[in-house]
């Protein structure tokens, strides 16, 4: 290259330096804003006596999140015999698990200043529903909610626990990071319906998920036919299953239960009846009991 070359290259050569040096600075401005954000995090430290955390989650409301939890967790409870699973409802502004329970009063404080869980159906179950007096709201900002979330998983004597399911609000919010960044999560179930605006929330929820490294178990389609009680006919009233089984193969994980939507579910789940115990033998029971196969072997619970 001839130095009359050179001179008619030098502004793009300037430039391309520039370019560079200016890439190298801002990486270099990355990875010291990400060391002091991880210097700034919270450790995860473990629950005493647990032995794995998951959580049941969806960007969206309405989907039947809480119902799942409560006949997952007592599904896990059958099939694992002796051991021991728990039960915490993490949504401090809309605890439904008490009644789904079919538990009220406070718990128990013992040495240590612990919380002890209340127990039905041989589960140990934890909410901010028992220690929020009568049916007022909880008004509360963002650090009240991660220090409550503390409360709920710190500050409870869960041990011996072989799975502790956690029914997180809707959303993507204080509640998930929290406890992502302060417990090891082994896992997390995605809770969807057929219909385009839940599954546009549950991507939006998966995502949220991978962003802070919590493994995705699998979908779980819930309310994905409704069945005609008297000509035994299915109907997609929220739309076909193929919305479903394409966000699990996005997110590389299978659906793992599609589950039927059945009346009774409501009014079981109103007056603290799992359809797991109170008609063990229905569609909805045999897909939960299907589900909680699932996690264990994902768990490699043995």
């Amino acid at each position: 290259m001839n130095s009359s070359t050179v001179l008619q290259r030098l502004p793009t050569l300037k430039y391309v330096l520039v370019r560079y040096a200016s890439a190298a600075q801002n990486q270099d401005l990355k990875k010291r804003q990400e060391a002091m954000m991880a210097r700034s995090l919270p450790k995860q430290v473990s629950i005493p006596g647990v032995n794995h955390i998951i959580l049941v989650s969806s960007g969206k409301g309405g989907v039947g999140k809480s119902t799942v939890s409560a006949n997952l967790a007592v599904a896990l409870g059958i099939e694992l015999g002796e051991r021991k699973v728990g039960l915490l409802d993490a949504d401090v502004f809309g605890p439904s698990i008490p009644t789904m329970m079919n538990l009220e009063g406070s718990p128990d404080i013992v040495e240590g200043n612990k919380m002890v869980p209340l127990v039905n159906y041989g589960l140990k179950v934890m909410s901010m529903g028992f220690l929020v007096p009568g049916s007022g709201p909880v008004v509360w900002r963002g650090l009240m909610v991660m220090q409550a979330i503390q409360d709920l998983t710190k500050n409870v004597k869960w041990g011996p626990l072989d799975i502790l399911v956690v029914d997180t609000p809707p959303g993507t919010g204080d509640t998930h990071l929290s406890l992502a960044q302060t417990l090891p999560l082994s896992g997390a179930l995605v809770v969807t319906t057929s219909q385009k605006v839940a599954l546009n929330a549950a991507r939006k929820g998966a995502q949220m998920l991978e962003k802070v490294k919590v493994p995705i178990i699998g979908v779980v389609n819930n309310m994905s036919t409704f069945i005609c009680s008297k000509c035994d006919t299915p109907s997609n009233i929220f739309g076909t299953n193929e919305g479903a089984q394409m966000l699990a193969k996005d997110f590389g994980v299978k659906v793992l239960s599609n589950i039927p939507l059945d009346p009774r579910i409501g009014e079981l789940s109103d007056t603290g009846q799992p359809v797991v115990l109170a008609h063990p033998e229905s569609k909805q029971a045999q897909e939960y009991k299907s589900l909680a196969k699932s996690v264990i072997s994902f768990l490699k619970v043995s």
